[in-house]
C-alpha cells in the first residue's frame, strides 16, 4: 500500500509488535523506523513525554503550541492514561507499557506501538507500528497521512535524544 512504510526493514515488518494484539485483521498496518544514536535511556523519555505533546507538526495537530524541547520528569506511563495531549485536549488512551521497550496505544480507532530495539554501540532503533480497522481506500489516505505526521514525530524524537543524550554524556 502507498505510505505505508518509511525508515523499517522487512525484519522490522514482520516483528511482532503489541498493538497486533488489539485489532486481528487490520485494513491498515503502517510501519515507520528511525535509528537513533542514543541509548534506550536516552530515547524512552522523549517516547513517553509524548504525552505532552505529539511532537509531529505543532502547527497543525498541536494548534501551534510547540511540544517541550526539555525533559519535564514525568513519572513512568500507566495503562489507562491520555495518550497524548494535542490543541490543549487530552487524545487517546495507553493501552500496554512496558518502561523502555515500549508503548502501545489507541487514539482515533487506530492503535499503534513504539518499540525500542537495542541496536550496536549504544543506538536504537525506534519503531512505530499502527493498525486501524477500515476499508481499502481510507487506508491509503490515513497511511499517507500518517507517514507525514509519523515521519516528523520520530525525527524530532530522534534528535532530541541524541541532543540530550550528547549533552549528558559531556558534563
Amino acid at each position: 500500500m502507498i505510505g505505508d512504510r518509511w525508515g523499517v526493514t522487512d525484519s522490522d515488518v514482520t516483528r511482532f509488535f503489541p498493538c497486533d494484539d488489539f485489532v486481528a485483521s487490520p485494513g491498515l498496518a503502517a510501519w515507520r523506523g528511525v535509528l537513533v544514536e542514543a541509548p534506550a535511556a536516552a530515547v524512552w523519555p522523549w517516547v513517553a513525554q509524548v504525552r505532552l505533546a505529539p511532537y509531529s507538526y505543532d502547527w497543525i495537530d498541536n494548534l501551534g503550541r510547540r511540544s517541550p524541547r526539555h525533559l519535564v520528569g514525568l513519572p513512568e506511563p500507566q495503562v489507562g492514561e491520555a495518550f497524548t495531549t494535542a490543541g490543549g485536549r487530552r487524545r487517546g488512551r495507553i493501552v500496554s507499557v512496558d518502561p523502555g521497550r515500549q508503548l502501545t496505544a489507541t487514539i482515533m480507532g487506530a492503535f499503534m506501538s513504539y518499540l525500542l530495539v537495542p541496536g550496536e554501540r549504544d543506538t536504537i532503533r525506534l519503531l512505530l507500528k499502527a493498525v486501524m480497522q477500515t476499508n481499502r481506500w481510507a487506508a491509503v489516505g490515513l497511511s499517507i497521512g500518517d507517514l507525514i505526521m509519523a515521519r516528523r514525530q520520530l525525527l524530532n524524537f530522534k534528535h532530541l535524544a541524541e541532543r540530550h543524550h550528547r549533552v549528558t554524556a559531556a558534563d
